[in-house]
């Protein structure tokens, strides 16, 4: 069995996460037992959401363990197997982790799932075709629920839930405006997302500017809006949400270095009567393979035309990672194995 090369967590931030939390270990690979399968990774996925399992605090799961593989999504082959679902040569979607190779009990429900590549790049079932774009999914159908003709906005607008969502949404002919960062992002929202509009906050040195922006290219008010940042950009969306409005809450990444993240019109809420609604996509596991079909339709037909951010080899993961929550990365983030 081949020595394993991983990242782990060694220690817990204090507020800004810093190289120092990671270490790069090697360690031995087990031999397999009866029912397990080897998977050599290809590509490994980098999240907002593993900022916050970093800190040993109350969650939605539990904290990332010290000294442990550092927890995530990852594609990759099957090189040698003691399973009859899996044989040398899989394609297979997983949560390997930082590292170069996974042991997995195959017959564990949800931990491996073999992936065709015919249409569907293999580093996509990483983002648009994986947690994000399902994501994305759940947010615009389940909650959001808009209706042809209906605005919708949403944050982090060229990231790999934002790209999916665009996408989403266009099927079902809603207008549709993001809100990025930088000019780059956001005519790539315009001219390759099929964003109707897009929004670079980076301009707005407060809730009252972006808001404004908002209302230029959202006349009607917004109807829907899928949040991944919280902070100022929430606050500018609140006062142009209309009657009724529906925000999904994915993310708040403008908090995830522990510093308090106020609302400062709470009011809207009662007077709008406005939905605003949490969730977890990982808690909805019966939906997945509904959306993921549509997702792989929407890439197979040219629809939804993801941009991934590429790092090289397993060492980079830890500064990928950090740039990620900086909003460095341009689309989906993530690190190429072999």
């Amino acid at each position: 069995m081949p020595n394993n090369p991983q990242i782990i967590l060694d220690n817990r931030p204090v507020a800004e996460a810093t190289l120092s939390n990671f270490k790069l270990v090697t360690r031995e690979t087990p031999d397999l037992q009866d029912g397990q399968v080897l998977v050599q990774h290809h590509f490994l996925s980098l999240d907002p959401y593993m900022r916050g399992r970093m800190n040993d605090a109350k969650s939605y799961t539990a904290p990332q363990a010290l000294g442990e593989v550092m927890g995530g999504g990852t594609v990759g082959e099957v090189v040698e197997s003691r399973s009859p679902l899996f044989t040398p040569g899989d394609r297979v979607v997983g949560m390997g982790g930082w590292q170069t190779y996974s042991v997995v009990d195959a017959a564990t429900p949800g931990a491996l799932r073999k992936v065709d590549t015919t249409h569907v790049p293999l580093s996509y079932y990483l983002g648009a075709v994986g947690m994000p774009g399902v994501t994305a999914w759940y947010g615009f159908n389940k909650i959001i629920e808009a209706q042809p003709g209906q605005t919708v906005v949403v944050s982090a607008a060229t990231g790999a839930v934002g790209s999916a969502f665009a996408a989403l949404a266009k099927t079902r002919r809603c207008r549709v405006v993001g809100i990025a960062g930088g000019p780059a992002k956001c005519q790539y929202a315009t001219k390759e997302l099929g964003f109707d509009a897009c929004i670079d906050y980076k301009l707005h040195t407060d809730a009252a500017a972006l808001s404004s922006a908002l209302k230029a290219v959202c006349p009607d008010g917004i109807d829907g809006y899928f949040e991944n940042v919280g902070g100022m950009v929430l606050d500018a969306v609140m006062l142009r949400m209309n009657d009724f409005g529906r925000i999904a809450l994915c993310g708040m990444i403008a908090g995830y270095d522990g510093k308090p993240v106020p609302m400062n019109y709470p009011a809207l809420i009662l007077r709008s009567r406005l939905k605003i609604q949490g969730f977890i996509v990982s808690e909805h596991m019966d939906l997945w393979p509904e959306a993921l079909q549509e997702l792989a339709m929407l890439v197979a037909t040219g629809k939804l035309q993801p941009r991934e951010s590429v790092a090289q080899g397993l060492t980079a993961a830890p500064e990928a990672f950090l740039g990620l929550l900086k909003g460095k990365n341009f689309g989906k983030q993530i690190v190429k194995l072999i």
